[in-house]
């Protein structure tokens, strides 16, 4: 026979009591999902507003924790934009423009976006796509010169580099490979 265990200060079924609870403060909940989102990774104001927004927090609730976590400085925009804009130029080699509509879809403001993307110079990008180029290149040995062109170009634009500057960077690179170029046109891709 199953005996009943009394814990001290309530009986076995203590747990139906706390489940009976009332619920949290809305403001205590937010700042608690708040913190619990910005532990693994910086966030910007608008992903933590919708994630707020998803958990059913109330407008006026979120926003006032919103502002005292920007008042702190656990939430920063432009700390976010700057720190995204070198951690994913460097490591992925992504060019200005996919920077900036990577920030836009993360709801950063267009003023802070253009400040981050700002302090990559046209030299920087231009070195990082050669950079990208030439480690591509050797898995495009074999192929024949149009295609080869046309997959490095296109590696480029994905990363969103403009097309003068994909198409010079990979006539460059293939030409100092020893590959002729002078008769491609801007038309063979």
């Amino acid at each position: 026979m199953a005996r009943r265990t009394e814990w001290p200060g309530g009986s076995a079924d203590s747990s139906r009591a706390e489940k009976e609870l009332p619920p949290q403060d809305p403001a205590e909940q937010a700042r608690a999902i708040c913190l619990r989102l910005l532990t693994g990774m910086p966030r910007t104001r608008r992903q933590l507003a919708d994630a707020l927004h998803k958990r059913g927090i109330p407008d006026e609730v979120a926003e006032d924790v919103l502002s005292r976590f920007e008042d702190v400085g656990l939430i920063d925009d432009a700390a976010f934009a700057g720190a995204w804009v070198e951690s994913r130029h460097h490591g992925r080699g992504l060019a200005r423009r996919a920077l900036a509509r990577e920030l836009r879809t993360k709801g950063v403001d267009s003023a802070l976006i253009d400040e981050a993307v700002g302090r990559l110079d046209a030299e920087q990008e231009e070195a990082t796509a050669r950079d990208l180029v030439r480690r591509k290149l050797r898995s495009t040995r074999g192929l024949d010169r149009d295609r080869r062109l046309r997959r490095l170009a296109g590696m480029l634009a994905r990363k969103g580099y403009p097309e003068g500057l994909a198409l010079r960077v990979v006539r460059q690179e293939l030409e100092a490979e020893g590959e002729e170029t002078d008769d491609l046109g801007f038309d063979s891709l």
